[in-house]
């Protein structure tokens, strides 16, 4: 089954809004507070969101590489784009933070107009490898960028205990909606009989019910119309950390509840929704 594109591009300048006001208001002491982001502090975090923006520009907008992959694997990538995002931040923490705030509020606008200029129906250049894709539209390609600004956002407002910003519904939903396209290719080496069905329950408000479906084939997502063989319930501040690896599966298992055969249930705990 093939379900809808999830819409996140006009969620973009608002992402961005909340991003400068928090900044603007941290203390000296908040820009060098840790973050769930392992080695990084705050202003790391931040300085890795500017070069998310520029380095949009350069590659995708502008086709300049600088440093081009060698290896186009999974893993590969990975190490790339580790090697890109260290050197990067080490490289930033010569800039003050005055200045740092003024290359995101210049660079935001930038980026979110190259967006809009994306047919969401082509391809994208990169493909979204943490939910097994080899080719994908440029709307799950939006829609990830989009987990990436909320979730690295999150990090420094957990560091600096202001959260609540992005778990309104309008903000926190097309996050969950986008990792959630994850969640079969976390299956893919789970066992089970044809039919069998999986739930993964936000349970707030601004959660939602996702199900798999066992088919001959593969588990996809399928709409919820049948009772699960087995369903797990997290929260949402437990789905982001866990799901963006701020937070272990074995650290999770705790604060989740599961029902139904508990091994289909904790699989979901395998899901990652970051590239690493």
């Amino acid at each position: 089954m093939q379900t809808p594109p999830i819409e996140t591009l006009p969620l973009f300048p608002e992402l961005d809004r909340l991003l400068l006001e928090l900044l603007r208001g941290l203390t000296p002491e908040d820009w060098q507070r840790p973050t769930l982001a392992r080695q990084w502090t705050v202003k790391d975090v931040a300085a890795h969101l500017l070069d998310g923006n520029l380095r949009t520009l350069s590659m995708l907008r502008d086709g300049y590489a600088g440093e081009a992959p060698e290896d186009f694997s999974y893993a590969g990538l990975v190490d790339y784009l580790n090697g890109l995002n260290a050197d990067w931040v080490r490289a930033l923490r010569r800039l003050s933070p005055v200045v740092l705030v003024e290359l995101l509020a210049q660079s935001g606008p930038e980026y979110c107009a190259y967006l809009a200029t994306l047919d969401p129906w082509a391809p994208a250049a990169w493909a979204v490898g943490w939910a097994g894709e080899t080719e994908s539209l440029n709307w799950f390609h939006i829609a990830r960028d989009y987990t990436e600004k909320w979730h690295h956002q999150q990090q420094i407002r957990a560091a600096v205990g202001q959260t609540e910003a992005l778990m309104m519904p309008a903000l926190l939903q097309p996050f969950l909606a986008t990792i959630m396209r994850g969640l079969p290719h976390a299956y893919r080496a789970v066992p089970a009989p044809e039919g069998t069905r999986v739930q993964v329950r936000i349970g707030t408000a601004a959660g939602g019910v996702w199900q798999l479906l066992k088919t001959a084939s593969a588990w996809q997502l399928a709409p919820a119309e049948a009772a699960p063989a087995a369903e797990i319930v997290l929260s949402p501040d437990v789905a982001w950390r866990l799901f963006t690896k701020g937070m272990s599966p074995a650290e999770a298992r705790p604060q989740v509840q599961l029902s139904g055969e508990e091994r289909l249930a904790e699989a979901a705990l395998a899901l990652v929704a970051v590239m690493g």
